[in-house]
């Protein structure tokens, strides 16, 4: 009905080519128009103005001989002022940009190792948005965004890629561990070169209060019985602590049997040996 009343509806977002007879003649945009086509007045075709996208899948090399595939993500859309060369100058449109998408990736991705590649993706994004925005402007074409969503190596290299991080993080993890072990090692030294230090201090403060309370026991025994010499005081004491040690070991439930001569004969021996010991030591000092 509307061809035969001359009248086309043009959509939102969307221009129509307007021919003269076979030759171009207007851009109509969104709305209604009169295309009297008796006069040789007909629509050529309609150009979205809609923005596209358009996933690149490219294969290359990397510096280092890992072949990865590229994937890029190429945002464009027709110019609204330019869109009688984006309707007659491209016949196939994503071709066209995806053969500029080739050229850039293979000559920008070989000139880096793996590494680098997966570091520089925006800089190859970049590049590739370069080149095609000075390309497809002359065709009418805006490129909006140019985005490197993924670069995939083959799954032995990724697989020995996770393989390298995971004992870089084993190495890692040995040498705190190893730290930590250090630290404890070096501390509980510390502890036990503390406690023999104070073990010492005490061991030397137990000696002297007992060479301090045996010369004030024969001090105070020598004064307080008159005749008696400190020999029988010190033999008095020596009987007594005697006694004491084997009150000890009887009523120590995990001591082990010690056999020593027993009896009043044998005290006295004792006292003697320990009297000459000391008499003996005595002029080494």
């Amino acid at each position: 009905m509307g061809q035969m009343l001359c009248c086309v509806q043009v959509g939102q977002s969307t221009v129509a080519i307007k021919e003269s007879f076979g030759k171009y003649d207007d851009v109509l945009q969104p709305g209604c128009h009169c295309l009297p086509w008796v006069f040789g007045k007909r629509i050529a075709g309609r150009l979205s103005l809609r923005m596209k996208q358009l996933d690149v899948k490219c294969e290359t090399k990397t510096k280092d001989n890992v072949f990865v595939n590229v994937v890029a993500s190429i945002q464009y859309r027709a110019l609204p002022d330019k869109a009688n060369d984006a309707f007659y100058k491209l016949s196939n449109t994503q071709s066209q940009i995806q053969a500029y998408v080739f050229d850039v990736i293979r000559a920008s991705v070989p000139k880096l190792n793996l590494d680098d590649a997966f570091e520089q993706k925006n800089e190859i994004a970049r590049a590739v948005e370069e080149e095609l925005e000075k390309a497809m402007s002359a065709y009418g074409f805006e490129i909006v965004q140019t985005l490197i969503v993924d670069i995939e190596p083959d799954e032995h290299v990724k697989r020995a890629m996770n393989e390298i991080n995971a004992a870089a993080r084993l190495r890692v993890a040995a040498n705190e561990k190893a730290e930590a072990e250090k630290i404890v090692q070096i501390k509980r030294a510390e502890g036990e070169a503390e406690a023999k230090y104070l073990s010492g201090v005490g061991i030397a403060r137990q000696r002297q209060a007992i060479v301090d309370g045996l010369r004030d026991s024969v001090l105070g025994f020598s004064v307080n019985v008159p005749g008696t010499t400190p020999k029988d005081v010190l033999d008095m004491v020596l009987i007594t602590q005697y006694f004491d040690t084997m009150k000890e070991i009887g009523a120590s439930s995990k001591s082990t049997s010690v056999f020593i001569p027993h009896g009043p004969g044998a005290v006295r021996d004792i006292a003697a040996q320990v009297r000459d010991g000391l008499l003996q030591a005595a002029p080494l000092q």
